[in-house]
This record gives C-alpha cells, sequence and structure tokens, in this order.
C-alpha cells in the first residue's frame, strides 16, 4: 500500500504487515468486541491492510465505510440457539473451522499476521484448528481466561469463592463452579478437553497477548508456556477533558452491569452500614431488586460516556466490589485517567498495580461489613492525599492502562516482531 500523507502519525511503510482480525462478531456487545474493532480501526486509519473475520452476521457498514474488509460467517451467538445446537456448535463448530480455512487458503501471504480476540461465544475452539498452519503468525488476545479455564474467570460461582484449582485437575473436574448448573460445567469440561488439542502449544504459535502481567499465573497454571506471553495494557481514554476534583467530593460511585459477581449488591449493603451516599450507574437483571432494597441509592441506570463524566464529576472515589479475578476493569482506568481514586476489590488482578502505583486502594469484599471498613478508610484519608492520588492518575504520572496511541503502537510492534523473528 503506498504512503499517503494524510496518514495519521506512526503510520506503516509499505510492505508492513497485512493485518487479519478475528472475533465472535463485529458488533461493539461487549469490552473484547469493543477493543476488537477499535484496533481495526485504529490500524486501518494508519494505512493498514485490515480484514474483520467476525463469526456473526456481520455489522451496519461501519467497517466498510472505514477501509476494512468484512468477512461475516453468518454464525450464531451459543445464546441465541437451541441447547442442543449450542452444545455442539460451542464445542467444535466445523462449518466455521472450514470457512476460515478456504480464508486463510485463498489470501494468505507471508506478511499476513493473524489476531485472535474473542473466540468462545461463537468461533469455538474449531478456529485454533483452522490456524494451525499460520500459528506462527498468529497472536491470540487473553482478554479473559478462557484460554485456562473452563468457566473462564477462576471463580466458583456458587460458593461465590476465587477458584485456586489447578484447571482441568480432577479436583476441578469434579467441582460444579458453574454459574448455572452442573450439567454446564461438565460441558464446559468437554469443550476445554477439545481446546487442549485444537491449541497444540508445541506449534511455534506467535504469541499470547495479555492485557496484565498480573495475568500471567493463572495461565500458567493451565500449562500455558510463559514464552509466548506478549503484554500489551488495554487503552483508556479520560471521560471528560477536565479533571475530576475527587477532594471536594464525598459521593461514591459504580459503574457496571447490575449482575452477579459484580458485587454492586454488596456494595449498596456496604454504603448503608458507612452512611455514605452511593450512585450507582449501570443497569441489569438486579435492578429493581435493589432498588427496592436499597432506597437510598441513586440507580441512574445506563449513561453516555459525556453524561458519566459529568456524573462522576459529584464522586470522591469508583468502587469496584466485583467478586471475580478479573484481570482488567475499563471503568478503572477511565476514570483514574480522570482524576477519581479508585477502591478496587482485592479479588481484581490489577488492584495491587492500583494501590502500586497510588491511584487508589485495595477493598475488602469478603462481607458488606469489611466493605464497609473499606470505604470508611478512604473517606477518612486527607483531602490532600486524594488530590494527590487525583492529579497521579489525570496527569497520567502513573497509569493501569495505555493512551488510545500507544495501544495501536503496542500492537504493531507486536505484529512486527513475528515477521522480523
Amino acid at each position: 500500500m503506498a504512503h499517503r500523507p494524510d496518514l495519521a502519525p506512526g503510520s506503516p511503510a509499505p510492505g508492513t504487515p497485512r493485518i487479519v482480525i478475528l472475533n465472535d462478531n463485529a458488533v461493539a456487545d461487549g469490552g473484547t468486541a469493543v477493543l476488537a474493532l477499535k484496533s481495526a480501526r485504529m490500524l486501518a486509519a494508519r494505512g493498514y491492510d485490515v480484514t474483520f473475520i467476525a463469526g456473526d452476521v456481520g455489522d451496519d457498514g461501519a467497517l466498510k465505510a472505514a477501509g476494512i474488509r468484512l468477512i461475516a460467517l453468518g454464525g450464531r451467538h451459543l445464546l441465541d440457539q437451541s441447547q442442543r445446537r449450542a452444545a455442539q456448535d460451542g464445542i467444535y463448530n466445523r462449518r466455521l473451522r472450514d470457512l476460515i480455512r478456504a480464508e486463510i487458503t485463498a489470501s494468505d501471504t507471508p506478511d499476513t499476521v493473524y489476531h485472535l480476540h474473542g473466540w468462545a461465544g461463537v468461533l469455538s475452539p474449531s478456529v485454533f484448528a483452522a490456524l494451525r498452519d499460520v500459528a506462527s503468525r498468529t497472536y491470540i488476545h487473553a482478554h479473559d481466561f478462557f484460554l485456562a479455564c473452563p468457566n473462564g474467570v477462576y471463580f466458583d460461582f456458587p460458593r461465590q469463592m476465587v477458584c485456586h484449582r489447578k484447571p482441568m485437575s480432577l479436583s476441578c473436574l469434579t467441582t460444579n463452579c458453574d454459574k448455572r448448573a452442573w450439567h454446564h460445567k461438565q460441558w464446559r469440561n468437554l469443550r476445554h478437553a477439545v481446546l487442549h488439542r485444537a491449541f497444540d502449544t508445541s506449534l511455534p504459535w506467535a504469541g499470547i497477548v495479555l492485557i496484565s502481567d498480573a495475568m500471567a499465573e493463572g495461565l500458567t497454571r493451565a500449562g500455558l508456556p510463559s514464552r509466548l506471553f506478549r503484554t500489551v495494557l488495554n487503552p483508556a481514554e479520560p471521560f471528560g477533558p477536565t479533571r475530576i476534583p475527587a477532594e471536594r467530593n464525598r459521593k461514591l460511585a459504580f459503574i457496571g452491569r447490575l449482575e452477579a459477581g459484580k458485587g454492586v449488591e454488596l456494595l449498596c449493603a456496604a454504603s448503608h452500614i458507612a452512611d455514605l451516599p452511593l450512585r450507582v450507574i449501570g443497569d441489569g437483571a438486579m435492578r429493581a431488586q435493589l432498588e427496592a432494597t436499597f432506597p437510598e441509592v441513586e440507580f441512574a441506570g445506563w449513561r453516555q460516556p459525556d453524561e458519566i463524566g459529568a456524573m462522576l464529576g459529584e464522586a470522591r472515589a469508583l468502587v469496584l466490589p466485583t467478586l471475580t479475578p478479573e484481570p482488567f476493569g475499563l471503568v478503572a482506568a477511565e476514570a483514574s485517567c480522570s482524576g477519581l481514586p479508585v477502591l478496587m476489590s482485592s479479588a481484581m488482578l490489577l488492584s495491587v498495580e492500583l494501590v502500586d502505583k497510588g491511584l487508589g486502594i485495595a477493598a475488602d469484599v469478603a462481607s458488606p461489613a469489611t466493605l464497609a471498613r473499606s470505604l470508611n478508610e478512604f473517606m477518612a484519608l486527607p483531602d490532600t492525599k486524594v488530590e494527590e492520588m487525583s492529579r497521579r492518575g489525570f496527569e497520567r504520572r502513573a497509569s493501569i492502562a495505555n493512551t488510545a496511541e500507544d495501544w495501536i503502537d503496542g500492537l504493531a510492534a507486536t505484529y512486527r516482531a513475528c515477521l522480523t523473528g
């Protein structure tokens, strides 16, 4: 592709990698899809030749308008199929495997790099079999722990506990940790066994992209080799152009889905115990129940990013009481670089880094009472200390995320590395 003077800084020279991004869907219905689509658009804007292979029926034309070739395989998400069909396709979708193989055969070049994002909802483990012949030029993005853990989150849902078992060990196989039912865990075990065969780590895969170094232990616990790990921090941008003056405020805020595992019920109870005002931004199945139980809490529903920025302007901190060991929290990074300190559940993998960088505190989510103590601990901090956390995050003197441009720089460097050795 010839160089154009109107391309963004960092644009590639002729002969740079052709990029094929693969993801379950072409619609931004979750964090993984948002990032896969964002990378495609930003790479195309820099002049890269980008193809997006989506397991679903495609988008509304947005990718084509951005100069991206879209291949929609016509699959359906497992939750949108009958139980029988979902059980079969979710373990190994031969039709999608063959379509991806055919596209690779028809279009592959020596400088083509493949980047797989989400696969567990539509594409299935068969996508790894489709990519075997181009393994040395294929990266797998670990947005979660589905490469390692059968239920993807290292969390025992029935017992509401972080799981420390070795994946696929006897203890793992015989423990019902699924959020739905025991038979669903058995299905997950079967799918994971198929994944192990399809994703053969003895092949020369280009690498596994981690969104934080804290993910490494969970992946190596499952037997994935650390030689494949390449860390590229997720991108995050502030909610607005000016710093949130957190030191002046007294209200706490939560952003996220109102569902089990996010800890929002726990937070509402803790704020009641601590007698602290709380604004909840988000929606979900638990909203009606929470509104009835905690009438003193303000439930704002889903809001647009500019509205969120305005609502956070009254907050002293964002609280993320997530019970599961999530590897990243986008809203935490967005809030921090907006100038808002973060009280992050100690179960979340980024909590140690957050504290080390002076951007917030780790919160004890063992019970409403322990979380209330963590809330009071933060609220008792001097305004000068809160302002220091706020300015450090806003000025990005310390950060748990990349800027968008730095993120694309990191991905582009990773792509080049597998071609140059």
